[in-house]
């Protein structure tokens, strides 16, 4: 199959696509749906109806979870949601499922006349896999190679990395004073790791996350509204300034993640990355060249020199390269063909 393809995305009904503020699979969502729009392929997008994307939007409730309390459990939500692609799955070539916690579209793939393909968007348990191993044939894409070791006797079809839509990450040359932390504020992202690092180099640091528990008992006494400044939760363009600003993001993560958006999103606009190498981290920051992959804190400290003379033009470049949103999407049409082809051979269509 050549011609256009009959997508069918299906997305978290948490937030709105793209999101307000923060929210990498919604992000990425809106970049995939989109360019696919653009190259000519039918997609139907079931997202919130707050959405906005240049595909078919199909919406089941108004609004996500995350903005309306009411809405719960989220499991009956998300389920309502991908029933809606599901019960016109006659009407598409393929059914592309994100799942920002468990894949609860597994349980639909044996009904559905159209293939199903599942993205996960963390590290998932032992025990998860096990029990998701029930739907051995399933197939899903790894975001790394990091997150496909973990899916372990299950059904990789491919490993496809993030991709940026690159327009709306200009490049910034010269940079202020300043290091940045953005992320959420939990303990497995390093935050507390951040400040140190930040002190320990002599350097002003400014935090971009949403203010929760975490922060106002942990994070919050830290903060003097000088060497280490709260900035909350930022939409889009204030995001982007504060990356193209800063002289390096810093990544100290003590739990890996199975791919980092932010770290490509920091490089594209030129910044160096001073992570820990943990999950996907070394997938993603090409060491000494666009940024530095660190076994500790300590290391990081006495790299952070190394990390913040690296060439900033070197670092757009590269990640020009390697994290362009079209390169995400030729290689999601290669999977979605695969799909269809395999099928097709097997009669079933």
């Amino acid at each position: 199959m050549t011609g256009p393809l009959r997508i069918a995305h299906v997305v978290p009904v948490a937030t709105s696509v793209p999101p307000p503020r923060s929210g990498s699979i919604e992000t990425m969502s809106s970049v995939l749906t989109d360019r696919l729009v653009a190259r000519g392929h039918a997609v139907t997008l079931f997202a919130t109806g707050s959405s906005t994307t240049s595909a078919t939007l199909q919406a089941t409730f108004a609004r996500g979870y995350r903005d309306d309390p009411t809405m719960w459990p989220w499991e009956l939500c998300e389920l309502f949601n991908l029933s809606a692609a599901f019960e016109r799955a006659g009407a598409f070539d393929v059914i592309h499922c994100q799942a920002e916690y468990s894949p609860l579209s597994l349980a639909f793939g044996r009904l559905s006349p159209a293939p199903v393909l599942h993205t996960v968007h963390y590290s998932p348990s032992p025990d998860e896999i096990a029990i998701w191993r029930r739907y051995p044939e399933a197939p899903f894409v790894a975001l790394s190679h990091v997150q496909a070791d973990c899916l372990v006797g299950l059904n990789v079809a491919a490993v496809i990395p993030h991709g940026l839509d690159l327009a709306r990450f200009p490049y910034c040359a010269t940079p202020d004073d300043y290091l940045l932390f953005l992320g959420r504020f939990t303990e497995g992202k390093g935050v507390v790791q951040a400040i140190e690092a930040a002190r320990r180099s002599g350097l002003r640091l400014l935090l971009a996350a949403q203010e929760n528990d975490y922060y106002r008992t942990v994070v919050a006494p830290l903060v003097d509204g000088e060497r280490v400044v709260f900035v909350g939760e930022v939409a889009h363009d204030t995001k982007v300034a504060l990356l193209g600003g800063a002289r390096a993001l810093l990544y100290p993560v003590l739990t890996g993640e199975p791919f980092g958006l932010v770290l490509t999103e920091a490089m594209a606009c030129g910044t160096p990355v001073a992570a820990i190498d943990a999950g996907a981290v070394s997938e993603v920051v090409d060491d000494g060249v666009t940024g530095g992959v660190f076994t500790s804190l300590d290391a990081l400290v006495d790299g952070l020199p190394r990390v913040l003379a690296l060439d900033r033009a070197a670092v757009r470049t590269r990640a020009v390269s390697r994290f362009g949103a079209d390169r995400m999407v030729d290689a999601y049409v290669e999977v979605y063909r695969q799909l269809v082809a395999t099928r097709a051979a097997r009669g079933t269509v």
